[in-house]
């Protein structure tokens, strides 16, 4: 989720349990995996951030950690996909839109490697996560997602030390009904120029993601960027697949104006 990379990240230095704060962010994005067509956003931001010792709202998103130790983490996992309206994209012009997607379930995070004085660490981390698209009214099963991936964290020093940068590579494998929800074409609206198609189970391609964020006193910025690779993905042959790369962006600022007076400890 783009939102959830454009939130500061948490360290093992005593912070306050919660900061609250406002701003804006701008991004853009393609449709969907596999679109032409992108479009540009601009949202108000909250910006919150809450460190507590079972539940977490930090740059990873919302997390509720379920164990805890040196080198194992396991918590849940936090994703979602904006709306796209049918009308404005000519793969999918008289197809039903898509509606805001919410993916959640279980993340294992593994330390590989941490080097605690240069605050830098790699993860392997295993994220599965079952998606609701739904606009509030109505909500539908769009299957799931399997996602395990390298994740790097540090303040790199060539930075002054003041940055928080992460990074993170893998593959993305979605199921049946999730494929079937952003690539399938229902035979009612196959055209002579889009053919039906069922969408299978499988690989989806490889996706990679990076971020820099920094806190000036009360002023916070931050910045994302996220590069897929979709070639050799299941759903190649379907009609509404017109791109094999994905490329989104997205910068954020917010001014914190709340935060609690006491302080905690957590270790990311």
């Amino acid at each position: 989720m783009a939102s959830a990379a454009l939130v500061a990240a948490v360290r093992a230095e005593p912070r306050p349990k919660w900061e609250a704060g406002a701003g804006a962010t701008g991004l853009t994005l393609p449709d969907y995996r596999g679109s032409d067509e992108t479009r540009e956003y601009a949202f108000p931001l909250p910006y919150f951030v809450y460190r507590g010792p079972t539940m977490r709202f930090d740059r990873d998103g919302l997390r509720g950690v379920l164990h805890e130790s040196d080198r194992v983490e396991f918590d849940l996992s936090v994703a979602g996909a904006l709306p796209v309206k049918s009308d404005r994209n000519r793969a999918r012009a008289g197809m039903p839109d898509l509606d805001p997607v919410l993916e959640i379930g279980p993340k294992l995070n593994l330390t590989l490697w941490r080097d605690r004085p240069n605050e830098r660490r790699l993860d392997v981390r295993f994220a599965l996560r079952g998606v609701v698209a739904t606009d509030l009214t109505h909500a539908k099963d769009a299957g799931a997602v399997f996602y395990p991936h390298l994740y790097f964290d540090s303040r790199p020093t060539f930075l002054g030390g003041k940055w928080d940068f992460s990074a993170q590579l893998g593959a993305l494998y979605g199921s049946e009904r999730y494929h079937q929800y952003y690539y399938g074409v229902a035979p009612q609206f196959a055209t002579p120029q889009r053919s039906a198609y069922e969408a299978p189970g499988g690989y989806s391609g490889v996706t990679s993601a990076t971020s820099l964020t920094r806190r000036f006193g009360k002023l916070w910025v931050g910045g994302f960027a996220r590069y897929d690779a979709l070639d050799g993905a299941v759903f190649e042959p379907s009609p509404l697949f017109r791109k094999r790369q994905y490329f989104a962006a997205g910068v954020a600022v917010a001014w914190v104006f709340a935060e609690s007076k006491e302080q905690v400890e957590v270790d990311d």
